[in-house]
């Protein structure tokens, strides 16, 4: 091997070894690694754009992710099982609905903890759940709606 070759090997090497150390870095501050700790589920009419993985969120801060999801074929609800951190505890009043990162921006299960001072034990379920807003349909219902009915009645004699 001549001296060019074996400079080049050794700076291929440096360049792997930064990206491997990199993406190590990345993925321990990032928001993509499962967070493991107790169990808790709650029953939802609809879960749209929310799959195992997703975020669980308290006042935006991660504390959680969804690691299962299943139909209830008695009651036809979404049943969705969430891991949370240890060190969180969450009031048996607690509220969880599914929220928007913004118009256009995926979706992730918002926890709304209440004031109660008994704690969801690990195993236990959300009592108090809120679907998505539609905003597709919500927009087709304002854009096809018809003329406001109170207007035409206030101008007639």
């Amino acid at each position: 091997m001549t001296g060019r070759n074996m400079i080049e090997t050794v700076m291929g090497a440096v360049v792997l070894a930064v990206a491997g150390i990199f993406l190590a870095f990345a993925y321990n501050h990032s928001s993509l690694r499962t967070v493991s700790g107790y169990e808790v589920s709650a029953r939802f009419d609809r879960v749209d754009g929310v799959s195992a993985g997703t975020d669980v969120r308290i006042s935006g801060i991660k504390i959680g992710t969804v690691i299962d999801q299943r139909l209830d074929t008695d009651r036809y609800l979404a049943i969705v099982r969430m891991s949370i951190d240890p060190r969180v505890k969450l009031p048996t009043d607690t509220v969880a609905e599914v929220a928007s990162e913004g118009l256009l921006g995926g979706r992730y299960l918002a926890l709304i903890p209440g004031g109660d001072t008994d704690m969801i034990k690990p195993g236990g379920e959300i009592k108090f759940t809120q679907s998505p807003v539609d905003l597709v349909q919500m927009l087709g219902k304002f854009m096809f709606s018809g003329p406001d009915q109170s207007k035409d009645a206030a101008k007639k004699p």
